[in-house]
């Protein structure tokens, strides 16, 4: 009976590491250059899942010229129109304010040598969402990406 009981223990502490190991949350890390994109261009994730996104933005330039940010957006807006407001926000870190509700995650403004790193849920929704850098020019430059959701 000793026996059986130490079995079931040990695999109780055996399932919990892989159910919990399963679960953990994916830290995508990502680096922004002074050619205006990033070196991580596709990020497959599962309906609802929970990842981090880290930027390191590397940059001899100061911040006010060259600042990378990573902004994950919905995807039924036109992204063209949300950059090109965004790129006349600069008191809300180039994040367009009337588009608020179609913004997924986005991190803080990065300069050279920063990193910044935002956690979110992934929408349960099937598709492909474009992230953006939202710093003006950057995204019509090629700085972008698509999270792709799927089972």
């Amino acid at each position: 009976m000793k026996s059986l009981t130490k079995i079931t223990v040990i695999l109780a502490v055996l399932f919990t590491g892989i159910v919990s190991s399963a679960m953990a949350q994916r830290t995508i890390e990502i680096i922004g250059t002074d050619h205006m994109k990033f070196d991580v261009t596709t990020i497959e994730a599962t309906p609802g899942e929970e990842i981090t996104i880290r930027l390191t933005t590397k940059s001899n330039l100061p911040k006010q010229a060259m600042a990378h940010n990573v902004v994950v957006v919905d995807n039924d807006i036109d992204v063209n129109e949300f950059a090109n407001a965004s790129a006349r926000a600069r008191d809300n870190q180039y994040l367009a304010p009337d588009y608020e509700d179609d913004i997924i995650a986005a991190t803080d403004l990065a300069g050279g040598g920063e990193t910044v790193e935002v956690t979110f849920t992934v929408p349960e929704e099937e598709g492909d969402y474009e992230y953006i850098c939202s710093f003006p020019g950057h995204y019509a430059a090629g700085m972008k990406g698509v999270l792709t959701v799927k089972q």
